[in-house]
């Protein structure tokens, strides 16, 4: 089954119903996740390759459950140098999900309102408007050119290692501590 198809075959009123159970903080933006809804139901999908797989995890940082919305490729090609075949679906252009199957996994375990909640969440992580997702896509590009660009010792200028930031974070927080 397609993510456009169910798309289609649901009303806007019972996924708003479901997005607000799932995400109450996102209220305030229920016009523009409408919006977003209204547009895709008219929007040609275009074919893809991949399928969307939503997953309950759990933050390793904070132990907190989120719901994860990535995706594979159906027909992947040789998986060079072990990279992970879970793709991150934030910038992907909405015609292009509307073409990916949905995950059996995922079919088996939400409904079709939650699949189309989860994936509206995500789709729109970035922005309610494609141009605005495009635009910070390319900001990401220009920022990842740039450090391709920079020399060794301009990367040890600039960056910090985990450690340090680790560091950083615990130090701000034992100053708020200090100061209740």
């Amino acid at each position: 089954m397609k993510f456009g198809d169910i798309v289609k075959s649901c009303n806007w009123l019972s996924i708003e119903m479901v997005l607000l159970n799932l995400y109450p903080e996102e209220k305030k933006n229920i016009s523009g996740y409408q919006k977003v809804f209204e547009k895709l139901r008219f929007l040609q999908p275009k074919e893809s390759d991949v399928s969307i797989v939503i997953s309950r995890e759990e933050d390793d940082f904070d132990q907190t459950e989120y719901m994860d919305v990535s995706g594979y490729h159906n027909h992947p090609k040789e998986n060079e140098g072990g990279l992970t075949t879970s793709l991150a679906l934030d910038f992907t252009p909405w015609n292009e999900w509307l073409g990916m199957d949905i995950d059996k996994d995922t079919l088996d375990g939400f409904s079709e309102l939650e699949i189309i909640a989860h994936c509206l969440y995500e789709m729109t992580f970035v922005g309610f408007d494609e141009e605005d997702i495009k635009a910070e896509l390319d900001r990401v590009n220009d920022i990842a050119e740039e450090f391709q660009n920079m020399t060794e010792e301009e990367k040890r200028q600039n960056l910090k290692s985990w450690e340090e930031l680790k560091k950083e974070w615990e130090n701000e927080d034992n100053d708020k501590e200090e100061d209740k």
